[in-house]
């Protein structure tokens, strides 16, 4: 499901968003998700702009798509990239690329930022007012699975038990998080980014 922006929302108030979302533009062409990728293709990068799921075999290829190719040595391994501030402070520089978009936030499946990993990329950075930015619903082969996040695009990371910033919500996850607590692990099935 493409990315879709959100009512100017408080991030401390409860959000729920049944009516009223506003569709960005460039979400209303949304093709659908990839096919299912194979057992070695475990990091998947989704282009909030089009809904355009992708996935390869290495975290470095995963980001390499992310950044439209401003960062093609990214360690292969989501815990190098998590453990090195060479990377941290590249991928900073890198946010914004040349139509704007960011990266917002990059999930995984286990704790410590391993196993396989999910990159969402929207349409700009987060603004750090307390308002929820930018809302993504997560498809179903992501659904329950998030163990510990990475946010990126100036974003902090908002995890919902339910679609379209449904149930209590968990976070902020402002920087990254190993392991996002029992409340959360493996129930996460919307984010809000702020």
């Amino acid at each position: 499901m493409p990315l879709r922006t959100t009512p100017r929302r408080f991030a401390g108030a409860a959000v729920a968003v049944a009516t009223g979302l506003v569709c960005a533009p460039w979400a209303q062409s949304a093709s659908a998700a990839d096919p299912a990728p194979s057992a070695a293709a475990r990091h998947c990068v989704v282009d909030a702009r089009s809904g355009q799921q992708s996935c390869f075999r290495t975290f470095t290829e995963a980001i390499e798509r992310a950044t439209g190719g401003r960062i093609a040595d990214a360690p292969t391994t989501t815990g190098a990239a998590a453990a090195s501030k060479s990377f941290r402070a590249e991928a900073a520089q890198a946010d914004v690329g040349a139509r704007g978009d960011v990266i917002l936030g990059t999930f995984f499946d286990d704790k410590d930022f391993t196993g396989a990993s999910l990159t969402v990329s929207g349409p700009g950075l987060c603004e750090k007012d307390g308002w929820v930015n930018w809302q993504y619903d997560l498809g179903d082969d992501w659904k329950n699975r998030v163990s510990s996040v990475q946010p990126w695009g100036n974003c902090a990371i908002w995890l919902y038990p339910e679609p379209n910033l449904g149930g209590d919500r968990d976070g902020p996850f402002d920087e990254n998080a190993p392991d996002v607590g029992q409340m959360m692990n493996d129930r996460a099935q919307s984010i809000g980014f702020s």
